[in-house]
């Protein structure tokens, strides 16, 4: 082979192989790995994720429901304390100590039974009271006036039994014992993120409040009596043990229990030291709102004293119907968080330690993938650089990757042999190339013959040009013959006129038809200008053509865009528009001339019309308008004002198009793009 054949090989075959990727071999390995890695180290941890992720959503709300479980069990509690209080009541109302002394109206001997009874039953206050509101016998109640406005009282009066909760003022309390008043008093701790107050005490006490009625021989009235629940340790520790036996919690939380009068904690087990329990703190802010204020029941995390608890806070009402309290229960977040990561870490290095077992495995199982395509990749890489006679080399067997790579090797060599097969075609096809190329040189010495036929088209135009010469000279003359007859040109004026006449508008026919022919040529430079402007300028230029015809002039200048054009050539095309507008009004009429800004195809531009009212055209004239040499002046002018018009204003990138109608007159619209002042 050629040295010549020898490159045009090499140019086919990367030809041939020219679509194919260019990539490393390195990017076949890291592709392979990502594939077999992908289960391993990004789905699985995916997976891992959100399990975990489920798992801790589904554990915290196992805690939220178990502190429910817990709420309702101390709630019972509490009805339950309440429904023993009412049974208490009623059973010794129907006592027959009780009734005895009632029948006998004997008031020392009731005195002395609700005594005994009052301490037996551990409650803080215990009277008789009469139907008329006034107390019979009361072991220790100081003042006894306004008693029935309790609604447990006054529903006992009319016959109901019940207990229920209520407040009783630092009045209240005194009234039935200074020492019950100061049990009640509670000093308030400044507590974090709960209501501002100015508040320094608590003095109202919370009570289970029972009342049953009593009706012996005729004798109404009500057996009341009333356990103060302020600093009640053995009531909130019942509760506290119930809702959590021994080994309920796992180990390090700590189960707690609370009542509340409004946001004040009045008996808890929470501490607020070692041993000093946390009463007179107050609940956060945002509890208060949910429970206090709004009547909800609490089931999250909330911030409790100096740590975070697991919280159930619900509501206490009184007999009136009003908020007054809380009863909450809780227990430590922290150990069981503590938990749940110890797990969720547990499973994690669990799946560490089997992606670390499980990568190897699969880099080798990869190994045997990527080798044998790397050969393949190098054998591409070297019939890229035109050695057809690279070969994988890779023995065929049962393996897919094998077969294909043996599948590569017998299409390599098809490829090798068809391009000898190319490179002979290539010699053949050179001779018929040097045959086209003898034809070639035989048609471009026509074409030189032809490009000479032009030239002489451009020494005609050339011709033409000279014309000018002569015809300077002979204005110029002109003009000496006006200097030297003075006073007796009069007599000659109208021939003289004539000749003037003639010769401009033979320069004038010589100048269009040079334009017409090379307009390229005549272009002069291109300048910013405003074309209202222009138009201010040009038509003082006309104006005694419009005094002459009596033509009424109208001017709308509104456009403030800028064009790319030369001012000259802009002129031209505007005074050759307004002269056709005149000549077209021979009897006198309106001349319209607007400028406005204009947008085309999203093109920024300014719009230029020239109306009047004349004659018009019909539609075969007006299609023809800017044909070269066509005219409607019958025998005046040359034909080229609106085609040398038209071609400088698409020189300039603009358009130019009219509308006539007979009889109504003709309107001429030029386009031009804004310029880019940027």
């Amino acid at each position: 082979m050629t040295d010549t054949s020898a490159k045009r090989s090499s140019s086919a075959s990367r030809s041939t192989w020219a679509w194919l990727p260019r990539r490393r071999s390195a990017s076949v390995r890291m592709r392979l790995l990502a594939i077999a890695l992908l289960p391993t180290l990004v789905i699985m941890p995916l997976f891992f994720i959100i399990t975990a992720v489920n798992w801790s959503s589904r554990f915290d709300n196992l805690l939220i429901a178990k502190v429910n479980g817990e709420l309702t069990i101390a709630d019972q509690y509490l009805s339950q304390l309440l429904e023993n209080s009412d049974l208490r009541m009623q059973a010794l109302a129907a006592s027959a100590d009780f009734v005895d002394h009632v029948r006998s109206d004997d008031q020392s001997g009731i005195a002395r039974l609700l005594q005994v009874q009052r301490v037996q039953l551990g409650l803080d206050f215990l009277y008789y009271l009469a139907a008329d509101g006034s107390v019979i016998a009361s072991p220790r109640l100081v003042d006894d006036r306004n008693l029935a406005r309790w609604p447990v009282v006054s529903q006992a009066l009319a016959g109901f039994g019940s207990a229920q909760i209520d407040v009783f003022s630092g009045e209240d309390l005194a009234k039935v014992s200074s020492d019950l008043a100061e049990l009640a008093r509670i000093k308030l701790v400044p507590t974090q993120a709960a209501v501002p107050t100015e508040r320094v005490e608590e003095t109202r006490g919370m009570m289970v409040h029972a009342a049953t009625p009593v009706s012996e021989d005729g004798r109404h009235g009500a057996l009341v009596g009333g356990v103060l629940l302020n600093r009640n340790l053995p009531f909130i520790d019942t509760i506290n043990d119930l809702v959590y036996p021994t080994a309920s919690l796992t180990e390090g939380s700590q189960g707690t229990a609370t009542l509340f009068l409004d946001d004040v904690r009045i008996s808890t087990n929470v501490r607020l030291f070692q041993d000093e329990r946390a009463l007179g703190t107050r609940v956060s802010a945002v509890v208060r709102e949910a429970v206090l204020d709004r009547g909800e029941v609490w089931l999250d995390r909330a911030f409790v004293v100096n740590d975070w608890y697991i919280s159930a806070y619900e509501p206490v009402t009184d007999s009136f119907g009003n908020r007054v309290g809380m009863l909450y229960v809780g227990f430590l977040d922290q150990p069981f968080r503590d938990a749940k990561f110890s797990t969720i870490l547990t499973f994690a290095v669990a799946f560490a330690v089997i992606v670390l077992i499980s990568v190897p495995i699969f880099l080798r199982w990869a190994r045997q993938i990527f080798a044998p395509l790397e050969r393949m990749l190098r054998t591409i890489t070297r019939v890229e650089g035109g050695d057809l006679g690279a070969r994988t080399g890779v023995e065929n067997s049962d393996e897919e990757i094998a077969r294909v790579a043996a599948q590569m090797d017998a299409l390599l060599e098809q490829i090798q042999e068809r391009d000898r097969e190319l490179n002979r075609r290539v010699a053949a096809r050179t001779q018929d190339l040097a045959e086209a190329n003898r034809r070639l040189e035989a048609t471009t010495r026509q074409l030189v013959v032809s490009e000479k036929l032009a030239a002489v088209g451009e020494i005609a135009a050339g011709i033409a040009h000279e014309i000018n010469n002569p015809i300077q000279v002979i204005q110029g003359n002109l003009d000496v013959i006006r200097v030297q007859l003075g006073d007796r040109i009069e007599d000659i004026r109208t021939e003289l006129k004539l000749i003037d006449e003639q010769t401009h508008s033979i320069f004038l026919i010589v100048n269009k038809l040079l334009q017409f022919t090379r307009p390229d040529e005549y272009a002069q430079g291109s300048e910013l200008h405003q074309p209202s402007a222009v138009m201010v300028d040009t038509v003082p230029l006309v104006q005694h053509l419009l005094n002459s015809g009596d033509i009424a002039l109208q001017l709308e200048l509104e456009s403030e865009g800028a064009v790319a054009i030369n001012r000259t050539e802009l002129q031209q095309v505007l005074i050759n528009l307004i002269v056709n507008a005149i000549h077209a009004m021979p009897e006198g009429g309106s001349l319209r001339i607007s400028t406005k800004d204009d947008t085309r195809d999203d093109q920024a531009g300014v719009l230029i019309e020239v109306a009047d009212t004349g004659v018009g055209m019909t539609d075969a004239h007006l299609s023809r308008i800017f044909d070269p040499f066509f005219t409607t002046k019958q025998g005046e002018g040359t034909g080229l004002g609106l085609s040398i018009s038209r071609k400088l204003v698409e020189l300039y990138d603009g358009t130019i198009e009219a509308d006539s109608t007979i009889g109504e007159g003709t309107v001429f619209r030029l386009w031009f793009p804004c310029a880019d002042q940027g």
